[in-house]
């Protein structure tokens, strides 16, 4: 994952064997802790949203994602090795709580340009709100607790997300955001 400063990317992942990631109901306050922990330092979160098999992150590089650094034997970015970091120290977790091993996330997180292509940010910031309501989870945006929507309500319980930055960033009108994000917008994405 090589990103580039002042770009947006939709980076995601899920479970090996698309298995849950979120077994107990205190995982996903747990993950959010680790969010804060390596990924906020890192980089501006613009949008989030924790689903049981998957999660989505669409994120701002800022100059603290890019720095490489030395991984033993490896060489990455900063925004790479917090990404590692939290996927790693959230599995050992899991794998104690449920008295398991081995990996509990695909093997490589993906980073999807989204600025590339004009429109894609803001498609990629809806369609991560989308999630829960596709999955059928929840019949509204609002009621998925996992997920940076309430952040851009003002009702936000975790504030993650550098919403001032979206506003700047994204193209959403922010006097009729509730009805943008309503709205159904097709976006492939390999889940």
């Amino acid at each position: 994952m090589q990103l580039t400063e002042g770009e947006i990317y939709h980076v995601y992942n899920r479970g090996n064997n698309k298995q849950p990631i979120f077994i107990r109901p205190w995982n996903y306050p747990y993950f959010i802790k680790g969010m804060e922990r390596y990924l906020i330092p890192y980089c501006d979160l613009l949008a989030w949203c924790l689903m049981p098999n998957h999660f989505h992150f669409l994120v701002h590089a800022n100059k603290n994602s890019i720095p490489i650094i030395n991984d033993g034997s490896f060489e990455r970015q900063r925004f790479s090795q917090a990404i590692k970091q939290l996927l790693s120290s959230y599995t050992k977790a899991v794998n104690k709580q449920e008295n398991r091993t081995g990996s509990l996330f695909q093997q490589k997180t993906k980073a999807i340009c989204v600025t590339a292509n004009p429109g894609h940010d803001t498609t990629a910031f809806h369609y991560i709100h989308q999630n829960p309501v596709k999955a059928g989870l929840v019949k509204r945006l609002e009621d998925w607790e996992f997920s940076s929507y309430t952040d851009y309500l003002g009702s936000g319980k975790y504030k993650l997300c550098n919403v001032k930055l979206a506003h700047e960033r994204l193209a959403i009108n922010y006097h009729r955001f509730a009805e943008e994000s309503y709205r159904v917008i097709n976006f492939d994405v390999e889940e």
